[in-house]
């Protein structure tokens, strides 16, 4: 049956991607609402892992390419549906943490993976870069400037990935378990999930304030890439690498400014682009959850796995900690 699948796997793909998004555009058919409403982000991701370990990958670079610019402009749209003064604020909250997060996971995460584990060091500190700031963002910004094997750069994002797609799923789930507020969720999952994308992904699932906090934090973690990487060529003495920048972060920041200054008396555009924003935002997860097989599970290997799982319980756990405490 899956040799079947895997013949037709790119008229499948499409059929999917077409089924996605003919529903997310009832959403403007009048009386049809409702029947979109199942279209979430973890439905996209399963349907898109659901594809991949059925039927392997379909257009590889088309998928990984696409993903990569749509997750960027639908981050860039959100900002047109949130207030400069309550993101500062949600922003400031969580930032104390933050500084010592990223800190500590670095440092933990050499120790668990180069010392405890023996992962080689490339691998250890680009999982470990995943892991502390904004997933793979960060291991593709640092990777050149360590000088890192394509090996070990696959395998760093294989990990994250992995975990990524795990964390969209559970962390809405113990958020709710734990009774956790729309401003507490969405702090957590800014700071103990890897990646921009399923951060937004699991603070969607969790409501519109949760989305608004975690996408603030989460971009504000992310401009850690910076220091991190001028830190990792003044360490390991490659100063002459490029540094590369997420420039839709500043984007994402003028959309705020803009709607909060100078489209207050146009709503409505700013609701819309916002809801084209969260649209696209489905979409991605389903390119996301496509990326992925099993041959990229076999790729990550044992030991990278272990100190990302053991990584992930510690940041998550001390991130719960004092969002509980303070």
């Amino acid at each position: 049956m899956f040799d079947f699948l895997k013949r037709y796997r790119k008229a499948i793909y499409i059929a999917i991607l077409a089924v996605l998004g003919g529903c997310l555009l009832l959403d403007y058919v009048p009386g049809c609402a409702p029947a979109a409403q199942w279209v979430t982000p973890p439905v996209a991701l399963f349907l898109g892992l659901a594809f991949a370990l059925t039927c392997s990958q379909a257009f590889p670079a088309f998928n990984k390419k696409v993903s990569k610019y749509l997750l960027q402009y639908s981050v860039v749209g959100l900002g047109f549906g949130m207030n400069l003064q309550e993101s500062l604020k949600s922003g400031s909250e969580g930032m104390a943490f933050t500084v010592i997060s990223v800190v500590g996971t670095m440092a933990i995460g050499m120790i668990i993976g180069y010392k405890l584990l023996k992962v080689d060091r490339d691998t250890s500190y680009l999982v470990s870069s995943g892991t502390a700031i904004c997933g793979g963002s960060a291991i593709a910004a640092v990777g050149p400037v360590l000088k890192a094997k394509d090996s070990s750069m696959s395998v760093a994002l294989a990990t994250i990935f992995v975990l990524n797609a795990i964390a969209l799923f559970i962390f809405p789930v113990l958020g709710h378990w734990l009774n956790m507020s729309q401003q507490e969720f969405g702090t957590w999952a800014a700071i103990a999930i890897h990646d921009t994308s399923s951060v937004v992904g699991a603070g969607a699932a969790y409501g519109e304030e949760a989305l608004q906090v975690a996408t603030t934090i989460k971009l504000t973690r992310a401009l850690w890439i910076i220091p991190l990487a001028l830190f990792t060529a003044a360490i390991f003495k490659n100063g002459g690498n490029k540094i590369s920048i997420p420039w839709f972060i500043l984007y994402f920041i003028i959309a705020i400014v803009a709607n909060t200054y100078l489209l207050q008396d146009f709503q409505p555009v700013s609701h819309a682009i916002a809801g084209l924003a969260r649209k696209g935002l489905i979409i991605t997860m389903f390119f996301i959850g496509a990326s992925l097989s099993v041959d990229v599970l076999k790729a990550v290997g044992v030991k990278p796995l272990v100190q990302g799982i053991l990584l992930w319980i510690v940041i998550s756990v001390a991130s719960l900690a004092y969002i509980k405490l303070f």
